[in-house]
């Protein structure tokens, strides 16, 4: 990857405390900056995945949602304001981004994801992180995710629960750990600040796998359980019976 751009002054001051972080530095900041992410959804995990994303640094963020912002969404979608109940989510959200860091590229994409759309959409990203709440959006994501090669963050949320797995080329994938979809719940929550910490996990995968930094969530499945601050790692296999292995 190209790096050989200069950081201006300004954002050198923006992203200091990066800058000086051990195993991270310029050029891990300047592979954000060239990096390009799609976040798939503008509500409770899309909403604290994309401003740290961008506040972080990535170059170009995506941000695709075609529902608008509701009262009832701000209990937990930060992205959103009072005065924008109403507004395509993808546009709050885009604006939200935007005054964050005037430096990020930000597109909004104010439409669902279709069996028809997904393909191009994410072959224009480096990295995808699922933040829909719907299963039938989750199962399109990985599935198309994996057959094209592309890493995504999967992430859900369900009352005081949540869970993230991230998905490399190669790695287990949703299908290997869910062969079947359950039923949609009706909504009962969740907590407001479970989002928060599962979308901020996403970001934070996505950061890790821009920069290689770290290790990444890869085979495993991390829970959290609000009610008892309790966090817990599961080891996913490949499934021989999952129906992507044949693109593995």
């Amino acid at each position: 990857m190209d790096t050989e751009f200069e950081l201006t002054p300004d954002q050198r001051q923006r992203y200091a405390r990066q800058l000086n972080l051990p195993g991270f530095g310029e050029q891990a900041q300047k592979r954000l900056a060239l990096s390009s992410v799609l976040v798939i959804g503008a509500g409770g995990l899309g909403s604290p995945a994309a401003l740290y994303l961008a506040a972080a640094g990535v170059g170009r963020i995506g941000l695709a949602d075609g529902d608008r912002v509701d009262l009832s969404n701000l209990q937990r979608q930060i992205i959103h304001t009072t005065p924008r109940v109403g507004e395509l989510k993808a546009l709050s959200g885009a604006k939200a981004l935007s005054d964050l860091n005037p430096d990020v590229e930000v597109i909004a994409i104010p439409e669902f994801i279709t069996a028809d759309t997904i393909t191009p959409l994410v072959r224009g990203y480096d990295f995808i992180i699922d933040a829909t709440d719907s299963f039938t959006a989750k199962r399109l994501i990985n599935d198309t995710c994996v057959r094209n090669a592309i890493p995504f963050s999967h992430g859900a949320i369900w009352r005081y629960f949540g869970h993230t797995m991230t998905v490399l080329p190669g790695t287990p994938c949703y299908s290997c750990l869910f062969d079947s979809d359950p039923e949609q719940d009706e909504a009962r929550g969740p907590l407001g600040v479970v989002a928060g910490i599962i979308g901020t996990l996403q970001a934070a995968e996505a950061i890790k796998y821009l920069t290689g930094t770290g290790s990444l969530l890869t085979g495993k499945l991390l829970r959290f359980d609000c009610l008892t601050m309790d966090f817990t790692k599961i080891d996913v296999p490949l499934n021989p019976g999952c129906a992507n292995c044949d693109f593995h």
